[in-house]
């Protein structure tokens, strides 16, 4: 971003989710003259709202944020297109067809990306199962890794993950199966488990955003920036060695097919108690997608 803008970015690390905290960091950063502040957590929104309305001449965008204003856009990606690819490599690798899953929360956006991940997975084995396992925290290593590890042990030959550390992708390496990632390309921290991983493209989103803002022609959405793969929301980064060549022609072009327009939650869409869910000829809506508390065919969680 950097090199693209022609300036270098302040930043501040390791500021919790605390408005406390937020808040004075943040009005340091514009006290020092800089006007466009980019938040990074879901826990910043409520702080932004509110430096936002203080400092109507800033403008304030926040990665996973649910606030927005006349100066504040909160910004998402469309994660269950990059975890669909990726639920296509686990079931491309596995022997058992049975796919275990580690997430932090039951909420809309983390269940959007474990039906994606199965209906990518399907796509590859009609016959794949999903095992969802949630720990109740978005960066627990301890919890994750009695879950990755209670996964494993019941038969599920691939782990996926959406939850924030290498935890999940090490236990996998270290019992001997595969895993996707989820953030960053994981093969960073286990390289021989990981063989897809869903990772975060904010460059391709932020620097036309920041240079409309520069520009005076900034108009954030009024309900916050929803973005798509083909706009720098969310990607896949490498296979492992373990996925077959046709697999990843197969999976590279579902990933030109998303680009170009396709639809995962298009109908007709059944959810696993066989309730039509998206109509023939539909495509599920924003609204629906963030409230989503239903799961697809082959999809196991907890009770």
């Amino acid at each position: 971003m950097e090199a693209a803008l022609g300036e270098k970015i302040p930043y501040v690390e390791s500021i919790p989710e605390d408005a406390a905290v937020v808040v004075p960091a943040v009005e340091q950063l514009i006290k020092r003259g800089n006007n466009i502040i980019i938040g990074t957590a879901f826990g910043y929104s409520d702080a932004f709202k509110d430096l936002a309305k203080r400092h109507p001449d800033v403008a304030f965008l926040d990665a996973a944020g649910t606030t927005n204003g006349p100066n504040l856009e909160s910004f998402y990606g469309r994660t269950y297109e990059s975890q669909y690819l990726c639920g296509m490599a686990a079931a491309a690798v596995s022997k058992t067809g049975k796919l275990g899953f580690v997430a932090a929360h039951p909420f809309g956006v983390v269940n959007w990306t474990i039906n994606a991940y199965e209906l990518g997975a399907r796509k590859v084995n009609p016959n794949a199962v999903l095992t969802v396992v949630y720990t109740g925290a978005w960066d627990d290593p301890v919890k994750e890794r009695a879950a990755a590890t209670a996964l494993v042990d019941q038969g599920d030959d691939v782990l996926g993950a959406h939850t924030d550390s290498p935890t999940v992708q090490l236990v996998a390496q270290e019992r001997g199966v595969y895993a996707t990632g989820h953030h960053r390309d994981m093969r960073q921290y286990a390289p021989k488990s990981t063989v897809c991983s869903s990772v975060w493209v904010w460059d391709k989103f932020l620097i036309p955003e920041i240079r409309k803002i520069e520009a005076g022609n900034w108009q954030p959405a009024p309900y916050g920036a929803f973005i798509e793969m083909k706009d720098g929301g969310t990607d896949i980064a490498g296979f492992g060695n373990a996925v077959p060549a046709d697999k990843q022609a197969l999976i590279k072009s579902e990933r030109d097919a998303i680009i170009k327009g396709k639809q995962i939650y298009a109908g007709p869409l059944s959810d696993r108690d066989s309730q039509l869910r998206v109509s023939a000829g539909q495509v599920l809506s924003d609204k629906d997608l963030w409230k989503m508390e239903w799961f697809v065919k082959g999809v196991i969680t907890q009770k």
